[in-house]
């Protein structure tokens, strides 16, 4: 049978070894140039994160996408795709699918959050009213998300002019 001293007494010298210039660190606080002592983060001051705890009246982006979108006669004239953000993290516009089927062929239109009023329906679900009809939201202005272009078939076919 072979010892397993020798085995025991090489990993722990090599062990040792690794171990050493860790241990010689100087520790005290203000030797590395530029260091900061770091003092503990408490629950008030800004070194955490906020949190917020949710409310009965708030409404969350993922039940909202989705949504079908009812004008005041109770008619479906579209369904709430996406939304958009401004700089300021408020709702700058509700980016709305009409027409198409299934969302295949549907067109977009970017709707101001005050023409559609969000609420809540039977069950907590998310009721979206808008005052207009299918055909005018048809007709505006088609939105189209940035570094996504129309494919060269669906522009102009004017010819491009010389310099």
């Amino acid at each position: 049978m072979r010892n397993p001293l020798p085995t025991v007494a090489f990993a722990t010298a090599l062990f040792t070894a690794a171990l050493a210039p860790a241990l010689a660190q100087d520790t005290t606080p203000g030797t590395a140039p530029g260091a900061v002592p770091a003092k503990p983060a408490t629950l008030s001051d800004d070194l955490r994160p906020k949190f917020v705890a949710q409310t009965p009246s708030d409404m969350v982006s993922s039940k909202l996408v989705g949504t079908s979108v009812t004008n005041g006669a109770n008619e479906t004239i579209g369904q709430i795709a996406d939304l958009v953000l401004d700089e300021k993290q408020q709702v700058k516009a509700w980016i709305v699918g009409v027409g198409g089927f299934l969302g295949i062929g549907a067109k977009y239109v970017a709707i101001d959050p005050s023409a559609i009023k969000v609420a809540r329906g039977d069950n907590d679900s998310l009721k979206a009213n808008i005052d207009t009809t299918k055909d005018q939201l048809r007709a505006a202005p088609e939105y189209i998300y940035l570094g996504k272009e129309k494919p060269k078939d669906a522009q102009s076919t004017e010819p491009a002019r010389k310099p």
